[in-house]
């Protein structure tokens, strides 16, 4: 398939993922990646679903799509394109190169039946344009536990917690894992071969810390919760100075997630925990003593695009009754775009075609910004990105779209 200014997008062959890779790789400014990176991210690789653009015989564009399977509001689990991989070479900027890859990803995505496609933004602005809206969002945070103490529940002291090699207790731990991703929207079900990449764990990534260390959780004789993370020491003139990075935690209730964040808080010589990409509304926010000193940065997350507004607006329920007509505009997308009405409650829903009158106007991107609960249509109003065109419908339908738990994505890719 030609592209502009005579580059032509082509589905990658196995034989070119070196040349591919290594693209890439330059593209987003890193040095080589270890063998184990490498390995890992070629055998995940649906290579008829990853493309290449090349002019001559240089690779000047990268993407592709993983297959997919999301959480959304009321549980079910929705096939999803996860858009991954994208560069654009830097001599090839402005050239038409990302609006092709992501034309060709989209359109296979309708014909492969997939409602949704979701993206990680290494920059935010550029996948507006494309649909994507800003649905979930996530919380650094670098919390000084020489100062900051966590209480959790009654009944964490009675909890086992035990360290355990990463790779011993993986089927364990990915029973947990699997048992939380109805539970909150954006959750992604873990696809065969991915339980992989939780155990990756190349020096690259360890800024000078430890291999990867696990523990984990058990009330009654089993698995309820694990956490893995790394260790780094360190000395200053008052003493210990040790950091410790959580890379994963997960837990099947309360007081098995109480236990494992006192024992990350607890640990001995460490005085800081560092956290990335954790949900917002984590209850160990309201357990510390001092969330000044946590020094929390949220940050957006995942990206979410409807590729079928009617399929993906119809596999999720709604918190009270709502029924209102949308006037869709996706240019991208044109098979989205006119009038859609949605008609649902908190055991279904369905979403058709319709010539009703438009209760609210408001472009994919902002359909995709509110589909998994986590942004409210009201401040999208309020932010001028939504018309209400029967009045009193948008408080209706914001309150509707929203999720007691909020969404993340659970995992990169």
């Amino acid at each position: 398939m030609g592209t502009d200014h005579g580059t032509e997008l082509k589905l990658l062959r196995p034989e070119e993922f070196d040349q591919w890779w290594n693209h890439l790789y330059r593209a987003f400014g890193g040095g080589p990646a270890s063998d184990e990176e490498r390995e890992l991210d070629e055998s995940l690789t649906e290579f008829d679903r990853t493309l290449a653009v090349w002019d001559g015989d240089a690779v000047v564009g990268t993407s592709g799509a993983y297959s997919l399977r999301m959480s959304v509001p009321g549980g079910a689990l929705v096939p999803t394109a996860g858009v991954t991989m994208v560069s654009v070479s830097a001599t090839h900027r402005r050239r038409g190169v990302l609006t092709s890859m992501m034309r060709r990803l989209l359109d296979d995505a309708r014909a492969a039946g997939e409602p949704l496609a979701a993206l990680f933004a290494s920059e935010p602005a550029i996948y507006g344009r494309f649909g994507f809206g800003a649905a979930t969002f996530q919380v650094n945070a670098e919390i000084d536990t020489s100062r900051v103490t966590l209480e959790p529940p009654a009944g964490a002291e009675g909890v086992r917690v035990r360290y355990a090699a990463p790779a011993d207790v993986l089927a364990e731990c990915e029973a947990v894992y699997a048992a939380q991703v109805p539970a909150r929207p954006g959750m992604l079900a873990r696809q065969p071969g991915w339980e992989r990449s939780v155990l990756l764990d190349p020096e690259s990534r360890r800024g000078g810390a430890s291999p990867l260390q696990c523990v984990t959780a058990e009330r009654d004789g089993r698995v309820t919760g694990y956490a893995r993370f790394r260790t780094k020491s360190g000395w200053g003139p008052g003493g210990p100075e040790g950091t410790v990075s959580l890379v994963d935690l997960a837990a099947l209730d309360p007081v098995t997630a109480g236990a494992l964040w006192r024992f990350l808080f607890g640990m001995d010589l460490m005085t800081t925990l560092s956290l990335r990409g954790r949900p917002v509304d984590e209850a160990w926010q309201h357990q510390v003593s001092d969330i000044r000193r946590c020094l929390l940065q949220p940050r957006d997350a995942g990206h979410i695009r409807l590729v079928d507004v009617g399929a993906a607006l119809s596999a999720r329920t709604y918190v009270t009754p709502v029924d209102v007509v949308f006037e869709v505009e996706d240019a991208f997308c044109p098979w989205n775009a006119g009038r859609w009405r949605l008609t649902g409650d908190a055991k279904g829903a369905s979403c058709e075609r319709t010539e009703h009158a438009a209760d609210l106007a408001l472009s994919a991107r902002e359909l995709g910004a509110v589909y998994l609960g986590g942004v409210s249509l009201l401040s999208l109003a309020a932010a001028g990105r939504v018309r209400e065109l029967r009045p009193g419908v948008l408080t209706e339908a914001s309150v509707a779209f929203g999720s007691p738990v909020a969404p993340w994505v659970s995992h990169g890719f």
